[in-house]
């Protein structure tokens, strides 16, 4: 899990610096509109929501942008868009696997931006189900760390409600799961008044590809290309680079 754990960190920190721009707002506002238009907007009944809310809340998106996505996605205010979720497999410099995951209302649009992003980078689209078998769903909640807060503190909040360990990312703690139990997990950490930044499922990579610092910029540089399209809500890769490597690439 260590080339995860390093991944996850750096795209956490990323996602800090990432909260002042607008194309990410614009994707959590997406986000919050297809979970309201498939499970309506009670954020008590509907947990898909609550966590897409949640994650924008806690990226700063003004409420008044929250509210109004949610308004669109269950109907009550017209402008909704008919999203569709689309999953592209590729490879990245030095044989990196990168599954992108789409959320689009056109299809032609999002394919373009995702073969143009890998070829002006050194990778390439590969064949469904070339890639993905190397990744599973899993379910991440993503724990900041405070003063007083332990990992053990962690640990015994969730254990009873599916979490299978928890990582130590360096700012966070990383609670792994099975993909169906993400919302148990939240739930226990809310019932021990433990905070949590976000809490979804994702693709893990169940083995990882080594990449020097070289080889880091390269598949890096990829992804921020992947993630420059608007249609294109999350970029996973199975790189490891060691912490000396991403220590290195963060005083670039």
């Amino acid at each position: 899990m260590s080339g995860h754990s390093k991944w996850a960190t750096t795209k956490h920190k990323k996602a800090v610096v990432d909260a002042k721009r607008s194309k990410l707002f614009a994707k959590l506002i997406k986000n919050i509109e297809v979970a309201a238009r498939i499970g309506g907007a009670d954020l008590a009944g509907n947990p898909t929501l609550f966590d897409a809310v949640q994650k924008a809340k806690k990226s700063s998106v003004p409420i008044d942008n929250i509210n109004r996505a949610v308004k669109r996605g269950s109907g009550q205010e017209a402008g909704g868009a008919d999203y569709q979720t689309i999953m592209y497999e590729g490879y990245g410099p030095g044989g990196v696997a990168v599954l992108v995951e789409c959320l689009t209302d056109n299809r032609n649009r999002a394919a373009s931006d995702v073969r143009v992003a890998f070829t002006r980078n050194g990778g390439s689209l590969a064949d469904p189900g070339s890639v993905a078998y190397l990744f599973s769903r899993r379910g991440v909640v993503v724990v900041p760390k405070t003063d007083t807060l332990t990992e053990d503190d962690v640990l015994g909040a969730v254990l009873d409600a599916g979490a299978e360990e928890v990582n130590d990312l360096g700012e966070a703690f990383e609670v792994m799961s099975e993909a169906t139990d993400v919302v148990a997990v939240r739930t226990a950490l809310q019932a021990a008044g433990i905070d949590y930044d976000s809490a979804e499922a994702q693709f893990v990579p169940a083995v990882q590809v080594e990449v020097d610092i070289d080889g880091a910029r390269r598949i890096l540089k990829l992804i921020d290309a992947l993630e420059d399209s608007d249609d294109v809500q999350d970029v996973f890769a199975n790189f490891d680079a060691s912490d000396e490597v991403m220590a290195a690439l963060e005083e670039e």
